[in-house]
């Protein structure tokens, strides 16, 4: 419904109410009502009722100031300011331009530069697809996924490389996303594919970026930068807030999420890595939605003979040193895996270094515990003789043994729990 309006008012006034109008809100205000009430009545502004009642007609009458509009050259100039000095800030934009003596407002301009804003961001998010020669690059991420196994659930980290040429694709599952777990992943993917590429691409993750200097220049983490040496390739990061830079391998860490692991458990931390494997030569084997080729085709038509060759003696890839304190069931916490030691040594301060395959314990400089590296999370590996002249110990022979964590610690050492709360209650002499 329109609102009762006699004649357009001249420019910058808003229209005249007509005078029966005017009549009744002075018979309405006559009688009692407020301005509330005569306005919606009426289907007036509540504004409007106010004014005349508080001076007439003549002060409701609502002057506008003139629209202010810029002329072509100033319209230019506040572009050539958009895109330059103002950073794409239409407020700097407007304050600019009244320094110049144009007076317009922030709104104004917001929607006349409003294409130019969605140019600007066209321009920021657009990007061309960049095909690499066979051989030349890899490119490195990391993704996570809440995976359950041994019926728990467990955070597991996927480092995802994928080849930019070919498109073949390796995944590997962690526990942490440390540097060591980066470098044994690559050296591994390396394995894989049977050779080395001359770049591999990454995004900037701490664990093997220190930052970057005044200029922008990357500074990476020396044992990284070792380890690409000694592999023989160039490690380059993309520019901060362009990871799209490396879409391959971000479009691979969604493959993997929502293909190879999506809606499944496994029994073991083996398992999912065994599965991951049998995975991996079915991707290898699809047909590639961008290149519209098989990967494994690809590699081996194009790519395998440009492979840089594997180094014959590479350094290890994990080089960490952990400092740890023993707990009373003589075992200290790595990685989600608990190991033995030398009972003696409960509650004592033991050093532990973690290499490729074996965890190694020193305590004041003497190695007093050596095993196996285990992956399983959430299990213990003791050796036997560890616990050799405690009342009770582990009957296993084996010197590698897991223990589930649903058992104490006083339970892998031969005795139950209710054992000892039948003592406690008197029950068991």
């Amino acid at each position: 419904m329109t609102r009762k309006l006699s004649k357009m008012a001249p420019h910058g006034e808003a229209p005249m109410i007509q005078p029966d109008v005017q009549r009744q809100i002075q018979v309405l205000s006559s009688q009692g009502w407020g301005a509330k009430r005569i306005a919606k009545e009426l289907e007036l502004a509540r504004n409007t009722v106010k004014r005349y009642l508080a001076g007439g007609i003549e002060a409701a009458k609502q002057v506008r100031p003139k629209a202010r509009i810029l002329d072509q050259d100033a319209r230019a100039e506040a572009e050539r300011l958009f895109d330059g000095a103002a950073e794409g800030n239409a407020v700097v934009v407007a304050r600019l331009l009244r320094d110049q003596g144009h007076e317009i407002s922030v709104r104004r301009l917001q929607e006349l530069l409003s294409e130019r804003r969605r140019q600007s961001r066209v321009a920021q998010v657009a990007s061309v697809r960049f095909e690499t020669a066979p051989g030349h690059q890899a490119q490195i991420d990391f993704g996570q996924k809440r995976i359950t196994i041994a019926d728990q659930v467990v955070k597991v980290f996927l480092l995802v490389v994928v080849l930019s040429y070919s498109r073949r694709i390796f995944t590997k599952a962690f526990l942490a996303e440390r540097q060591d777990d980066w470098r044994e992943g690559i050296a591994e993917a390396f394995r894989h594919f049977g050779g080395v590429t001359q770049v591999v691409l990454g995004d900037n993750p701490r664990a093997l970026v220190d930052g970057r200097d005044a200029t922008g220049a990357v500074r990476f983490h020396p044992a990284y930068l070792a380890f690409a040496k000694d592999w023989g390739f160039e490690p380059r990061a993309c520019a901060p807030y362009r990871a799209r830079t490396k879409g391959k391998t971000e479009a691979g860490v969604k493959y993997v999420k929502r293909n190879a692991l999506a809606g499944r458990a496994f029994t073991s931390f083996a398992a999912l890595e065994e599965h991951l494997v049998g995975w991996m030569r079915e991707a290898d084997e699809r047909v590639h939605g961008t290149t519209h080729q098989i990967p494994r085709e690809r590699f081996e038509r194009d790519e395998q003979a440009l492979l840089r060759p594997l180094p014959a003696k590479p350094l290890p890839t994990r080089q960490r040193r952990l400092t740890r304190r023993v707990s009373n069931d003589a075992l200290v916490d790595v990685d989600a895996v608990r190991y033995s030691v030398p009972h003696r040594l409960v509650r004592a301060n033991v050093e532990v270094a973690v290499g490729d395959t074996e965890v190694r314990i020193f305590h004041l400089g003497e190695v007093v515990a050596v095993h196996l590296r285990c992956r399983e999370p959430h299990h213990v590996v003791a050796d036997k003789a560890h616990y050799a002249g405690l009342w009770r110990s582990p009957t296993t022979e084996v010197q590698l043994d897991v223990w589930r964590p649903e058992s104490s610690p006083l339970e892998t050492l031969g005795a139950s729990l209710s054992v000892y709360q039948a003592i406690a209650e008197g029950g068991v002499r």
